[in-house]
Parts: C-alpha cells; sequence; structure tokens
C-alpha cells in the first residue's frame, strides 16, 4: 500500500522535498490539493512576510478558473502555530482580503519554529494537509533560507508516491 505524497521543488534554491498527506485529518483540503496537482504546477513562491519561516506559494487565479476542485474549504487540521516541515492549505473566501474577487488558495511551506498564521486581515487558521518527513527537514530550512535571501521563485509541485 502506499501512501499520497508531493514532491516540490525549486531549482535555484536546491529544494526538493517530499510530503506526506494527511487526508484523514483534512479530506477535503487533502482532495483539493491532489485534484489540483492532476499535473504537475509551478506556482510562484515568495518568503512569506507576516507568518515567519514560510514559502508563501498563492495558487494562480488562472489555476483555478472552472475547476471543479475550486470551491470553498473548511477549516480542517486547522492550526495557527504550524511547525517545522508542515505544508499548510489557507484558504480565503471571495471579498475578504482586500475586496479580491476572487478566493486566494495558498501552499504554505512552513521550515522553521516559530510561525503563525497571521495576516494583514487578522489570524487566519490554516489546515496541516501534509508533513516533510523529518529526515529531510535540514534540507528543507535550508533551501527555504536560500529562497529568502534569492527571492521571488518558482516552486513546482507535483504528485508522488512513497511506500507506507
Amino acid at each position: 500500500m502506499s501512501a499520497r505524497t508531493i514532491r516540490i521543488t525549486e531549482a535555484r534554491s536546491g529544494l526538493d522535498v517530499s510530503a506526506l498527506l494527511c487526508p484523514d485529518k483534512a479530506p477535503e483540503n487533502c482532495a483539493f490539493l491532489w485534484d489540483y496537482l492532476c499535473e504537475p504546477r509551478s506556482v510562484p513562491g515568495i518568503h512569506a512576510m507576516w507568518t515567519g519561516p514560510e514559502i508563501s506559494c498563492p495558487v494562480p487565479a488562472a489555476h483555478l478558473e472552472g475547476a471543479d476542485y475550486a470551491r470553498p474549504l473548511p477549516p480542517e487540521n486547522a492550526t495557527l502555530h504550524p511547525q517545522p516541515g508542515d505544508i499548510v492549505l489557507a484558504y480565503v473566501p471571495a471579498l475578504v482580503w482586500g475586496g479580491n474577487p476572487s478566493p486566494i488558495f495558498d501552499i504554505g511551506i512552513f521550515y522553521g519554529p516559530g510561525a503563525r498564521m497571521f495576516f494583514p486581515i487578522g489570524w487566519l487558521a490554516g489546515s496541516v494537509v501534509g508533513q516533510v518527513p523529518a529526515a529531510e527537514r535540514e534540507a528543507l530550512a535550508a533551501a527555504c533560507g536560500a529562497i529568502r535571501r534569492n527571492g521571488a521563485c518558482e516552486v513546482l509541485f507535483s504528485r508522488g508516491d512513497m511506500p507506507r
């Protein structure tokens, strides 16, 4: 039996990790991410300003147009303080953040201690949808540090499988 995983890569920083999804704890949010990754997706990434040690990857609106999976998401496996290695899906309904007419789906890659789900609109619980294995977290932190120094990048998300 295999568990569902996603692979997260970014060439310039050397980021190349896998994350084990947790559909038993966040079924609708994991289903969104899995369906979204029916094909590999390049998503803009930038070091977060408000949340601390996070690479924020907002899903482009063009990736959501007309997609069945682009529907409101409930909070599941919610956190306000992500831990190192957490992959967090944040959902913000349309018109909530600065009047943005489209909903916002953001994939957060958390790589260090002290993270918080605090934004200009206030506290927003995110759903932990996956976890980078402990053995890969040092490499995750090093690559995310490089992204922080290098600036904006393109993060590639794809499906993967790892034995359970």
